[in-house]
């Protein structure tokens, strides 16, 4: 969505879907003694990418 001076923003309901992702790919890794700290960065910043591509598509798209 677009805020009212143009810049795209995330509603809650992504932010919170992030979040998760995080917490679950930190749960995951922290069972894994072949990963680190930096797995789970590399894993957030997929996550990240993923969701400013979807909010970059969603301030393009016409009404």
């Amino acid at each position: 969505m677009t805020a009212t001076d143009g810049q795209p923003y995330l509603p809650c309901e992504a932010v919170t879907i992030l979040l998760r992702a995080i917490a679950d790919s930190c749960r995951n890794l922290a069972d894994d003694p072949d990963q680190d700290l930096h797995t789970a960065g590399a894993a957030i910043d997929i996550e990240a990418d993923a969701l400013e591509t979807r909010a970059i598509a969603a301030t393009r798209e016409g009404p």
